[in-house]
């Protein structure tokens, strides 16, 4: 048993070279040609203990591939996951070891592993010579086949190196059936396969580098489907240590996890649905590809419960980052004259970058007209952000519109953040309910608007921003300058360009195509294969005198009730029209009917609900069509 130099570089490929005495003898000259090219081991290894040696070997990561021979080589090619370079048996060497025997004897035995030479019939015709030739399969049967031949005589006896020592041992001559030049292509063989493990390896070692830093549950195989990287997620989830686990077949260990068609196939498989450790989990298989070469696939695990956490964040995080403006002058519904009017006055004044003040009532649909006028204007393809002035207190909506510096207050975002001006540079930002922003603020806003430049709290540079306004209110904004709740100077400034939308009583003749196109989307939604537009005919009287205090808002509620009403119909001829007073009351009502309420106050539409619903203030919003703090603001208005 030889043993590498210590010495010898650590960069060169290591190799085990694993045989029967006879050939190891025979192999020295080639071992020290190639010293300087690898570290060999050489070792003797018999037919039944080759297999634990080279075990050995791996186990202790002494070695790159092997190099054997014969009976020994096919066992470590079977046994063992790593390379061997087989010297293999040529013609020629055959043709030498028959010549040299030739002058020995006229009788030759040849016994070899694994199959029989048919070649050789016609050469023993041109050496003028009797062979015999026997395989073997295992040493017993390799015994077997040489007695056969001893009892016949047979003096000379060429063959694998269990075959020679068997001849030597029993005074016959055995001649080796390998040449120099088989056993230095063997180790030729076995350097590149060493060359190519390392490679391999390095590429498993980062494989592995990579999957261990993630959470996620995740193996990977090669092409023979045996387990070449798994990192600790994968671990905890199998309950096997990575030493375990490598090598394994994948099949073998869990079948449910197969890879197999991934690798046939080269086609990925995503979102597969997957039962493991008693729970569910998300599966993506992956083929593995070097040069266009499928060589391995890898396995990943979601948790899916993990999974809807993400998604859940996910879409509040792009909720808050959508930015964006959805509204087209093409998607409002309307053809009433001073709809139209309203309509035409905002496409002239998308094509400018001036400040806009939308008026009008609650629900009548501001920000509709906001979003399609910056889809029309040159920002189109810049942020719209949207704020509502009112749904904030005073301290909140300071921090959400200029931002803040770390440490600027008490629960202040480490790191700071920004605000809705920064947000929207170079696009829009909408001021809902302008009207009701507290005084301070106003000033706070008043100074943006003219520096063109905002101050992050806690913070005393300033930052350029470049943003076009669209405020709007429901407010009589000149009443309040009057009452000193808003700035003079600052209504000024947002009113340069100002829209008034007309509320739904003022455009009755688009009641009709409103209520079919949102009761039609309704009905889509919920699955109903009615058909709207006949549907709402019955109740258009209805709809068209009722007074809509809550403008089209209300009118998207009372949609959404006649789809459900309708919901329980399968043809348009078995609905009772009559039985929406259940669903939708306020249609029915008198007052309503008559529009008693349609030129009464905000203050006066409040107080009226309230007193119809019995003081119930939830009730009374609801019957609006309006928010509760809506409500509040409308029975607490000044009286005309």
């Amino acid at each position: 048993m030889t043993y590498p130099d210590p010495a010898a570089r650590a960069d060169l490929p290591r190799l085990c070279f694993l045989s029967y005495r006879q050939i190891r003898e025979f192999a020295m000259p080639v071992v020290a040609e190639y010293t300087g090219r690898a570290q060999i081991e050489v070792i003797d290894g018999t037919f039944g203990g080759a297999l634990a040696i080279a075990q050995d070997r791996i186990d202790r990561g002494l070695v790159d591939a092997f190099v054997s021979a014969g009976s020994n080589a096919s066992i470590l090619r079977a046994g063992l996951q790593a390379p061997v370079a087989t010297i293999q048996l040529g013609g020629f060497d055959i043709l030498q070891a028959l010549i040299q025997a030739r002058r020995i004897a006229d009788r030759v035995g040849v016994v070899m592993y694994g199959r029989t030479i048919p070649e050789l019939d016609a050469v023993k015709d041109l050496l003028n010579i009797e062979i015999m030739q026997h395989a073997y399969q295992t040493p017993d049967d390799a015994r077997q086949r040489f007695e056969q031949l001893r009892r016949e005589n047979f003096q000379v006896i060429v063959g694998s190196s269990l075959v020679v020592e068997l001849a030597e041992q029993a005074g016959l001559h055995g001649l080796l059936a390998y040449s120099l030049a088989s056993v230095r292509k063997g180790f030729e063989d076995a350097i590149e396969l060493a060359r190519v493990a390392r490679l391999e390896a390095g590429r498993y070692e980062q494989l592995n580098g990579v999957l261990h830093s993630l959470q996620d549950a995740v193996l990977a195989v090669d092409r023979d489907h045996r387990i070449i990287a798994v990192n600790p997620s994968m671990q905890r989830l199998l309950d096997q240590d990575a030493a375990v686990l490598i090598g394994q077949s994948l099949d073998q260990l869990r079948p449910e996890l197969t890879l197999r068609a991934t690798l046939d196939t080269g086609q990925p498989e995503s979102a597969g649905l997957q039962r493991l450790g008693g729970r569910d989990w998300v599966a993506n298989r992956t083929p593995i590809r070097e040069r266009g070469t499928i060589v391995g696939a890898a396995l990943t695990l979601y948790d899916a419960g993990r999974i809807h956490e993400a998604d859940t964040s996910l879409r509040v995080q792009q909720r808050r980052r959508q930015n964006t403006a959805k509204y087209r002058f093409t998607e409002l519904i309307g053809a009433s004259p001073r709809f139209l009017r309203a309509v035409q006055a905002a496409r002239r004044y998308a094509q400018t970058d001036l400040t806009v003040l939308i008026a009008g009532e609650s629900g009548v649909g501001k920000e509709l007209f906001a979003q399609a006028i910056h889809n029309e204007s040159q920002r189109a393809d810049r942020p719209f952000v949207a704020v509502n002035c009112a749904s904030f207190p005073e301290s909140l909506l300071e921090s959400e519109l200029f931002g803040h510096e770390e440490g600027a207050f008490t629960g202040s975002r480490r790191g700071g953040k920004r605000g809705l001006f920064e947000a929207a540079h170079t696009g829009t930002l909408f001021l809902d309910e302008i009207g009701d922003m507290p005084l301070p603020l106003q000033s706070r806003l008043l100074r943006v608007l003219q520096e063109r430049e905002v101050t992050r709290l806690g913070a005393t540079a300033a930052i350029p921003v470049d943003v076009r306004i669209i405020a709007a209110t429901h407010q009589p904004l000149q009443d309040m300058i009057a009452q000193r709740r808003f700035r003079q100077d600052l209504y000024y400034r947002i009113n340069t360009l100002r829209l008034e939308v007309p509320a739904l009583r003022e455009r009755p003749d688009d009641i009709a195509p409103l209520m079919q196109a949102l009761v039609a989307r309704c009905l889509r939604r919920l699955g109903s294969p009615l058909a709207a537009a006949g549907l709402i005919a019955p109740w258009l009287p209805r709809l068209q005198r009722y007074a809509w205090p809550g403008n089209v808002r209300e009118l998207e509620n009372i949609s959404e009730r006649m789809a459900v009403f309708l919901l329980q119909y399968q043809q348009s001829a078995d609905v009772d029209h009559d039985a929406l007073r259940h669903d939708c009351p306020e249609l029915f009502e008198a007052g309503h009917a008559e529009d008693t309420t349609g030129g009464l106050s905000l203050r006066a539409r409040a107080l009226h609900a309230l007193q119809v619903c019995g003081g119930n203030r939830q009730e009374a919003a609801r019957r609006l069509g309006i928010s509760r703090s809506t409500l509040w603001r409308w029975a607490n208005a000044p009286q005309d």
